[in-house]
């Protein structure tokens, strides 16, 4: 990212003791740039943004999923016990077990999931990383079309080319770059007017897969991260959108309307990218629309710091 501005300010007892830098582009329903600051067209990691992408590849293949599960193959989950029997689910309908997943042991993203764990005396284990969903179902797409499983981590397996081709068509961008991403599976690049190209198309599916994709995430928002995340009651104040966070401050929105935003910090901060994403909506008219909890949106956006156990500042959005 070669042009990211100041998107946010820390701010303690009155004085400002830090900056984010970042960049943020809104689309309009058509697909136009409505606004942009900093660089929206340079290619970054979105992260786990990409999983809804991702997961529209793995339908495209002819994974057969719905509901709750199709969401959590959206997910970067919180470890929670109903994300954990979702996962077991679409892997048992596979004839398979946590032992098939090839994700990282990690203990749960949830702060109240990972303690339980903790105290039971459990460990980090493959179920509990929050990229399982996803690897379930990508496991569940080799069993279906009789691809091999062991290696499908591989950027050469036929359903990550299957993949990557999903991407590069939803973005209307050539991957430039793929890397590993934190669960270890293949990691592409788009810029970020791209990803919001994608979630905009995802929103305005009337049918077919991609109907099928935005219609989980928005029937679903605790599967797609949690039932304590800002991503969950983000979706929930405003009807019919579809939103994915991912690492290093990556966070994308799907209106209903077809608008959209995306949103990176350069530092890769993540208490600033719900204050960034907030004020993006915000500046676009979103918090205005009908059924729009205004207030929830703002909330979200909301990130106090402390100072001897009590509140003295914020993180501030300043675009």
């Amino acid at each position: 990212m070669s042009k990211p501005v100041v998107v946010a300010e820390v701010v303690r007892s009155g004085f400002v003791e830090g900056r984010h830098h970042g960049s943020v582009v809104a689309l309009e329903a058509d697909g136009s740039v409505a606004w942009r600051v900093g660089d929206a067209e340079s290619q970054v990691f979105p992260r786990s943004c990409n999983k809804p992408v991702q997961a529209l590849g793995m339908l495209r293949a002819g994974l057969d999923l719905d509901g709750e599960l199709l969401a959590l193959a959206c997910a970067s989950h919180s470890g929670e016990a109903f994300h954990l029997d979702g996962v077991r689910k679409i892997l048992a309908a596979a004839g398979l077990d946590e032992s098939a997943l090839q994700t990282p042991p990690d203990y749960p993203l949830d702060e109240v999931a990972r303690d339980e764990v903790v105290r039971s005396g459990g460990v980090r284990t493959s179920l509990h990383m929050n990229c399982s969903g996803k690897h379930a179902a990508v496991l569940a797409t080799c069993v279906v079309n009789g691809w091999e499983t062991a290696s499908y981590l591989s950027p050469d397996h036929p359903l990550q080319v299957a993949i990557r081709e999903t991407f590069e068509d939803l973005t209307g961008e050539v991957v430039e770059m793929v890397a590993v991403d934190g669960c270890g599976a293949p990691l592409l690049s788009t810029s970020l007017t791209g990803l919001a190209r994608a979630f905009s198309r995802l929103s305005l599916a009337t049918e077919g897969p991609e109907r099928r994709i935005a219609q989980a995430i928005r029937q679903h928002p605790e599967y797609v991260s949690g039932s304590r995340r800002d991503e969950a009651k983000l979706l929930h104040a405003v009807p019919g959108a579809i939103a994915k966070a991912g690492a290093e401050s990556v966070y994308a929105v799907g209106l209903p309307d077809g608008r959209a935003v995306a949103s990176k910090t350069d530092d890769g901060a993540p208490r600033a990218r719900p204050v960034v994403m907030a004020e993006a909506l915000r500046r676009l008219g979103v918090l205005a629309g009908e059924g729009v909890d205004a207030a929830a949106v703002e909330e979200t956006g909301q990130m106090v710091l402390l100072g001897g156990g009590r509140p003295v500042g914020s993180v501030r959005a300043v675009f």
